[in-house]
């Protein structure tokens, strides 16, 4: 990965080591770990790494060129549903910027950006703002209770949350925003859902529903001829999608264009 031996990678430990006058890992046969000096070290060498790049950027953005390597992560939903016209008018337009697009969670991108690690994430937003990062809402994306045409659920007037309750739910897993909306309306409710299967594909999710295999949660564009929207006496929040950057890194000009075509819709 950083494309030196073995021996020199070494070497510049025990260089580093003598510096500090402190042993930075402890090495137990094959397995090594950091010891209290290389944990207290670890969160300074990283923020070191990130002034670095951030002073590379400003730098770089004096020149007004749109060039150079845009990290992105962004959900595998919002990449194939949201993302495809923005990214093939930014690709025509700055073919000079390489794009490195990192699918992952919503979740995950925000940790990655939060710790430097992706210059920006397009992402389900929290429910509630952290301040660590600055965030911007681009899209509001409804959520509808939803099961397969077939299921007992469809052939109800009206649903409640305590209906809900008797019957198998497949929902996106714990850790996701939108789990967190939906448990939030039934612990309201001193309900407890009945989660058969947990996933943090929401494609997997609507094929399961479509077959009958329970009811679910999932974003308004994503109904069709194979799941039906459920008539629940509850409505559900509206799930924003965004952009969040870390607000102490300097922008680079290619993030800048890419917000100015993500804010014109594409």
């Amino acid at each position: 990965r950083l494309y030196i031996t073995q021996p020199a990678i070494s070497k510049r430990i025990a260089l580093l080591e003598q510096q500090l006058g402190a042993r930075l890992f402890d090495r137990v046969g094959r397995q090594i770990q950091l010891t209290e000096a290389g944990r207290s070290l670890l969160p300074r060498a990283r923020q070191v790494l990130l002034d670095l790049e951030d002073m590379s950027r400003a730098i770089s953005n004096l020149t007004g060129t749109v060039s150079g390597t845009l990290r992105i992560g962004t959900s595998h939903h919002i990449g194939l549903h949201r993302l495809p016209p923005v990214l093939r008018r930014f690709s025509r337009e700055y073919p000079d910027v390489k794009l490195d697009i990192h699918f992952i969670d919503s979740e995950e991108a925000w940790e990655a950006v939060l710790h430097g690690d992706l210059e920006m994430g397009v992402v389900t937003l929290p429910p509630q703002p952290d301040p660590r990062l600055h965030s911007q809402a681009v899209w509001q994306d409804p959520l509808v209770f939803m099961a397969a045409p077939e299921h007992p659920l469809a052939r109800l007037d009206r649903v409640t949350l305590e209906t809900l309750t008797g019957y198998s739910a497949i929902l996106p897993s714990p850790v996701t925003f939108t789990r967190h909306i939906v448990e939030s309306l039934f612990e309201e409710q001193a309900l407890t859902l009945n989660i058969s299967m947990s996933t943090n594909y929401l494609e997997t999710i609507h094929m399961m529903v479509s077959i009958g295999l329970g009811w679910s949660v999932l974003p308004e564009t994503m109904l069709d001829d194979s799941v039906v929207r459920l008539n629940v006496d509850t409505a559900l929040p509206v799930r924003r999608l965004g952009v969040v950057t870390h607000p102490g890194r300097s922008r680079s000009n290619a993030a800048g264009a890419f917000l100015d075509i993500l804010n014109s819709g594409g």
